[in-house]
């Protein structure tokens, strides 16, 4: 009898979000297969499954025990899918689909530029075949210490690079934050891309973006992959659309709604209403920070002063900007500090209520704002720094129930409330 398991292979998959598109592009049970190398022999050997993903690091490793290889798996020297049909083995590389369409995605110009891979891993070979697919004019690979005819880093800042793709894990959960190669050298980028998609934005895609320079990273090319092995598993040829479709439903789930906003802009009670309506944990920082000092936030001030605040206030935000799927409300002065905004980006899009001063509330254990002449000068600071890091300004002058359809609307607009089912569109 053909076994039916379907899942992932891999050596550590708490990152993955593969089941869950699995598992909603198709009717079937998707497992996280996670193997020590030493158990890989044996797993394949055994063949008690149906189709597999195979990621990090065994994409190399299990070509030895395939029957038969797909041309384009076998010339990238690399499998990523497997399919057992009647008890034969056979190899894939869905990435190769998934890097043309995140290419694609991003809409650059990949033809007569010069390109610069780092990593040469299992995706790396993916990815240098697919650029010069592309027409790429030259492909550059480069990791930390050059090794297998590769570029050091040092070497690749003096190449006249117009696009970078990540393949190393660099800034992937939980080490994020992390960043392969400064980007300060290349000053003819037309494009960043990134193959690690937890976080949605590594520390590489949100520099690149902050240069207006086009960035992106690797959810798109990880549901289309998933796309195109689901094809295979199956046997089976989706919609055309499927694509992007899983990409926003799986981007709205993960995505963190995050409020910034003064002091007494209603963030905290608009946050509580805005997770019950999306079904959605609430996080309120504040709350957070004074779980961990065991005393109010005006105490801690009093005693230890602002500073001192803001370092718990960054080790706070850090833990949950990595988390998925939440809505959070940040105190006041959260998004004044780079490291804060960072964290809270890469996994998030920013609704600032634009509430009036006049408006605001006062006191109530604000230390910066205790009273209406240090809320105006507090205003008058950090104004055009909310205005600035806001993906969308929210109207938050009007009742709670006003400001919280606002907020739905916004989240609207970023196409966040119409994640249809996949099954339509297959």
């Amino acid at each position: 009898m053909q076994p039916q398991r379907y899942g992932l292979l891999g050596e550590h998959l708490g990152h993955s979000f593969s089941k869950i598109i699995h598992e909603q592009l198709a009717d079937y049970t998707y497992d996280l297969i996670e193997l020590p190398p030493e158990h890989l022999a044996d797993f394949l050997t055994e063949k008690n499954f149906a189709a597999l993903n195979v990621t990090i690091p065994y994409k190399q490793a299990v070509m030895p025990y395939l029957d038969e290889i797909d041309p384009r798996a076998q010339s990238i020297g690399a499998v990523n899918t497997i399919v057992n049909r009647e008890g034969k083995l056979y190899g894939y590389n869905t990435d190769f689909d998934g890097v043309v369409a995140l290419i694609e995605h991003l809409g650059i110009e990949v033809a007569g530029r010069q390109a610069l891979i780092l990593g040469t891993g299992g995706t790396s070979c993916t990815v240098a075949a697919a650029l010069e697919h592309l027409g790429a004019a030259a492909v550059h690979k480069a990791s930390r210490t050059g090794k297998g005819g590769a570029l050091t880093y040092e070497e690749a800042a003096l190449e006249n690079i117009e696009l970078i793709f990540n393949t190393t894990p660099c800034g992937m959960y939980p080490k994020v934050g992390e960043q392969a190669i400064s980007l300060a050298p290349f000053s003819d980028l037309c494009g960043v891309l990134d193959a690690v998609y937890n976080p949605l934005r590594t520390a590489l895609v949100l520099n690149a973006a902050q240069q207006a320079i086009p960035a992106e990273g690797g959810l798109y090319m990880l549901v289309a992959q998933a796309v195109r092995a689901a094809e295979y598993f199956l046997d089976t040829t989706f919609k055309p659309g499927i694509t992007e479709q899983m990409y926003r439903t799986v981007l709205a789930q993960k995505e963190n709604l995050i409020l910034t906003g003064m002091p007494g802009s209603g963030k905290s009670t608009v946050g509580r209403q805005l997770a019950e309506v999306l079904h959605r944990p609430f996080i309120d920082i504040d709350a957070e920070i004074v779980k961990r000092i065991g005393c109010s936030i005006s105490d801690y001030f009093a005693q230890y002063g602002e500073n001192a605040f803001r370092e718990i206030e960054s080790s706070v935000t850090k833990e949950i900007g990595a988390q998925t799927g939440l809505v959070i409300a940040t105190g006041g002065g959260t998004i004044l500090r780079e490291d804060n905004l960072a964290a809270l980006k890469q996994n998030g899009r920013l609704l600032f209520l634009d509430r009036p001063l006049e408006a605001l509330e006062t006191g109530n254990g604000r230390p910066l704002s205790a009273d209406k002449q240090a809320l105006a000068r507090r205003y008058e600071e950090r104004m055009p720094r909310y205005l600035s890091t806001a993906d969308a300004v929210v109207d938050g002058s009007g009742s709670v129930a006003d400001t919280l359809e606002n907020c739905k609307n916004a989240w609207q607009r970023f196409g966040f409330l119409q994640s249809a089912s996949a099954d339509a569109a297959r």
